[in-house]
């Protein structure tokens, strides 16, 4: 008789950011109450979101939304499930609506939508999470647009081709559904939140290297 394996303790959101450390080399999420370890993003995908960080803050202050929308440093985002947390690449918060976020000024938690104006993942080896996973909880969460930056052609063939290419995705809802839009090579990039961001898909994979 094979042994069965003991299983993973669960845990709530709750125990995830009272166990969540101060500081530490590497970042942490929560998903479906296991705590997952996180790398943080180095080489490639470090150039490719400090860079995308710098455009998007541009595009802010030509919309003339510098000092309303803010991009912090950290956050984590709290989706419906109970046992789950996720900490984006990117996030742009609308300052006029943070303040009503209960736990944001002790714990960093965002989990009203309506403070959210993007999320944005770049994929990494753990590329299920991005394109399943997040998108399905950002869905339902109602955050109204989600970028998915795959520019190391990681992602499944049934959206990014076959021959895979890197491709980015621009997730918008509509009637509380995502419509994906795959931008790829000289494509630029539309965005309903950000109608100035006026870089190629190429433009911004060439941000990694």
């Amino acid at each position: 008789m094979t042994q069965a394996q003991t299983q993973p303790k669960l845990i709530s959101f709750d125990e995830f950011i009272a166990w969540y450390p101060d500081s530490s080399e590497f970042r942490y999420e929560l998903h479906d109450g296991v705590i997952i370890e996180m790398p943080k993003p180095k080489g490639k995908h470090s150039n490719l979101a400090g860079s995308l960080i710098e455009q998007l803050l541009i595009n802010i202050r030509q919309m003339g939304k510098g000092g309303i929308w803010t991009i912090p440093r950290e956050s984590i985002v709290k989706p419906k499930s109970e046992k789950t947390g996720y900490e984006p690449d990117i996030i742009v918060l609308n300052k006029e609506v943070l303040g009503a976020e209960p736990r944001w000024e002790k714990e960093s938690v965002i989990q009203n939508p309506d403070t959210v104006k993007l999320i944005v993942e770049v994929v990494s080896s753990n590329w299920r999470d991005d394109y399943y996973n997040k998108l399905r909880d950002y869905e339902e969460m109602g955050i109204e647009e989600y970028w998915i930056v795959d520019y190391a052609a990681l992602g499944p063939r049934k959206f990014i081709g076959n021959p895979k290419q890197p491709t980015f995705f621009v997730c918008n809802l509509v009637d509380g559904e995502y419509q994906m839009v795959p931008f790829t090579k000289e494509a630029v990039i539309v965005s309903p939140t950000f109608p100035k961001f006026n870089l190629s898909a190429q433009d911004i994979f060439a941000l990694a290297f």
